[in-house]
């Protein structure tokens, strides 16, 4: 199946290329006198930094995603090798993000930073991604997939992301920019700044992917940095995003997608809002010229309601009338929501908050050049989950049929410590995780129980450098992620028999930087689980929580080159030639086997082949890029179906490959402003001022592109 993704027209404003301007200032005066660079909170850092990293690491920078303008969270991450990401609505604001051959359903298999402090809302108790924040925000993204993800945890079965967003600046600029398209989209962004604060706003809107699907989305971010001594820095952020979508979470039936194609969705009465309010401090101490503190304080709440008639083809909410209604669907009929008499309220609220101390150390211990990493941690959640079943087709309340707390109290802590042995090092590391958790009950009658659960995950990776240009690198550790709340404890309070995910992850590869500007990296990878939980979703047919051993190994391959003429090629590739169950997956409760499973089964959404390959041409300010990204076939369910079941809920998922083409054309000119004239570009074009010193010149430099414009006032 081959997909190409059409260009958005723009209207009467389109994105501007201001933000390289904003990525090009890293060392802010924020004192006034003293020039102080800000340590950032990374995971990877740099593209220059992988050479001493012992594991898989990659870097999307900020001239990546302004080449290839990607619309979602997803098309950007696809970018990466070993990354299968799932869309959903067609906006991106769900991802399903899977590394390594791991299951992408809600990125539960991974861990999400924003600036290195947690990005889900409950990462130890429901690490699940019901809501993303726009790509837009991001002007670079990090992917660990080795031993270093023990200095970040809990999850440390298939990878670390992280989102870096743009530095404040000290000089006053911004832009704003809207561009729209087919299916009713809207896409409106506004940045300004300066003085060491940046203020983000974005809206986006428009239809889904489907019939009767329609999203609003509002982004307000906003991150200031202050120096507080020539010795120490506070970084503070704050966002608020809320989301108003009319969405369902049933898929089609194999008749409907027959009868009525891929776009049908006749739940027109479904509703979906989040409201997730977050904040976070970041302090750094430079204790001594080898010495650095830093210090994340944390802070998120997420509330998500989705009011919905049905969550799977074969629901039959409303008794006699929603069983027609199953029937109906299954027989490829067109139906009427407003006929049911009834409709669910899946009602959410979570509250994460904790605090992070890490410190960095470069030291000479035991005669040794060396660096040292630790850190502690104290994280704490709160789950607020109701379930109120309505009498009508738009109920927006009614009877409860669930009412939970689930709390979640973790403790953890790490060593990293990394020696410099000529041209090799070796890194040893250990986590220990503590985590306590609860369900209480609140219906009438209701029970509650608690469960502890505490873990070593230790580490060890090296790398050598056997010339300037080349890093080879090995590294072990143990994956661990941590089993749901809900999953640990059952609904009568009493402790399952589910324990937490492990396995043994292998890495052996190489870096090679063959000229400057290019990259070329292989990773053989190898991931054995003793233990991996599976856990099916409500809308493909609610798998019961099972668990089994597996085995995921495979290539990956990733690099750039630059030829001197201003060609370059850029790509990723996954080859997954093992993903099975080495045994068969039971249910935790009564050890049953799921059905279909069997040892020697590949595991379900681990497409064998994976690749994203562009060409470009960058030079005299034009660039253009033409992208392929294919995702080879894959199963939805442990008995590898393949013909499509009358639900739609099985089947084999054929191979795709998406085409994407973007051109960016800078124009740079000169002319004088008159301070009498109006401070625009041509045609009307958004304006990005710089002040200095607090006045506003009379000349300047306008540099315009052809999808936009900003003047810089020297």
């Amino acid at each position: 199946m081959f997909i190409m993704r059409r260009m958005l027209r723009p209207l009467a404003l389109t994105a501007l290329c201001a933000s390289t301007l904003w990525a090009q200032q890293k060392t802010a005066d924020v004192s006034g006198d003293t020039s102080y660079v800000m340590p950032e909170v990374v995971v990877v850092g740099k593209t220059e930094n992988l050479a001493a990293i012992p594991g898989s690491a990659n870097v999307l920078d900020l001239r990546t995603l302004e080449a290839s303008r990607p619309f979602t969270a997803n098309e950007a991450v696809r970018k990466l090798p070993g990354v299968n990401a799932r869309d959903e609505e067609g906006f991106g604001l769900r991802p399903n993000i899977g590394i390594r051959g791991l299951n992408p359903t809600r990125s539960t298999k991974l861990t999400l930073l924003e600036d290195g402090v947690p990005l889900a809302y409950a990462p130890y108790g429901d690490n699940a991604s019901y809501y993303h924040p726009p790509i837009d925000r991001f002007e670079r993204i990090e992917l660990l997939k080795g031993a270093g993800q023990i200095l970040f945890g809990p999850q440390t079965i298939g990878g670390i992301i992280n989102y870096i967003t743009p530095a404040p600046q000290v000089k006053l600029a911004g832009f704003a920019s809207v561009s729209g398209g087919s299916r009713d989209f809207f896409d409106g962004k506004f940045r300004f700044g300066g003085h060491r604060m940046v203020l983000d706003y974005t809206r986006k809107q428009g239809d889904g992917a489907r019939d009767n699907i329609h999203s609003k989305l509002n982004d307000v971010n906003f991150k200031t940095v202050a120096a507080l001594s020539k010795s120490q820095a506070l970084t503070l952020r704050a966002n608020a995003l809320t989301e108003d979508s009319q969405v369902g979470y049933s898929g089609l039936t194999e008749a409907e997608y027959r009868n009525f194609g891929a776009r049908y969705n006749p739940f027109k009465n479904d509703n979906f809002e989040i409201r997730r309010y977050g904040a976070s401090a970041t302090h750094n101490l430079q204790l001594s010229a080898s010495t650095l503190l830093t210090t994340n304080l944390y802070f998120s709440n997420f509330s998500r309601d989705w009011w919905r008639q049905s969550s799977t083809t074969t629901d039959t909410q409303g008794g006699a009338a929603g069983t027609a209604f199953r029937d109906a669907r299954l027989a490829g009929l067109r139906v009427n929501p407003d006929t049911l008499n009834s409709a669910q309220g899946r009602l959410r609220d979570y509250t994460t908050w904790g605090i992070e101390p890490r410190v960095k150390l470069v030291h000479a211990a035991f005669g040794v050049a060396g660096e040292l990493q630790a850190g502690v941690k104290a994280h704490f959640e709160n789950q607020d989950r109701m379930q109120m079943n309505g009498a009508s087709s738009k109920a927006r309340t009614g009877s409860v049929a669930e009412d939970n707390l689930r709390e979640t109290t973790a403790y953890s802590a790490f060593l990293v410590n990394r020696f410099f042995l000529g041209a090799w090092s070796l890194t040893p590391g250990l986590r220990y995780e503590h985590i306590n958790s609860s369900r209480t009950n609140r219906l009438p009658g209701g029970l509650s129980g608690s469960d502890d659960l505490s873990k070593w995950i230790p580490s060890l990776g090296a790398t050598w450098n056997p010339a300037n240009a080349l890093t080879m690198f090995t590294g072990v550790h143990l994956g661990f992620a941590p089993p749901r709340t809900e999953d640990v404890i059952d609904g009568a309070g009493t402790s399952t028999e589910v324990e937490a995910e492990e396995s043994t992850n292998w890495e052996f590869g190489a870096r090679f930087q063959p000229v400057a500007g290019s990259l070329i990296q292989a990773t053989f990878f190898r991931n054995d689980f003793s233990r991996l939980i599976a856990v099916g979703s409500i809308a493909g047919g609610g798998t019961p929580l099972s668990q089994g051993e597996a085995l995921f190994q495979g290539v990956e391959l990733s690099g750039r080159y630059g030829f001197e003429n201003g060609f370059y090629i850029d790509g990723a590739y996954t080859w997954l030639p093992e993903a099975e169950q080495t045994t068969p997956f039971s249910q935790v409760v009564g050890g049953a086997i799921i059905a279909g499973s069997a040892a020697g089964n590949r595991q379900p959404y681990a497409p064998k082949h994976m690749l994203t390959a562009a060409a470009g041409y960058a030079a005299h300010g034009f660039d253009a890029l033409l992208e392929a990204v294919h995702v080879g076939a894959q199963f939805a369910d442990f008995a590898n179906t393949v013909t499509p079941t009358a639900d739609g809920q099985r089947g084999e998922l054929a191979a795709y490959t998406i085409l994407n083409a973007a051109q960016n054309l800078h124009r740079r000119s000169h002319a004088r402003h008159s301070s009498r004239q109006p401070a625009a570009g041509a045609g009307g074009k958004p304006v990005r001022v710089l002040r200095n010193g607090g006045k506003v010149a009379k000349s300047f430099s306008a540099e315009n592109a052809a999808t936009g414009g900003d003047i810089m006032l020297a």
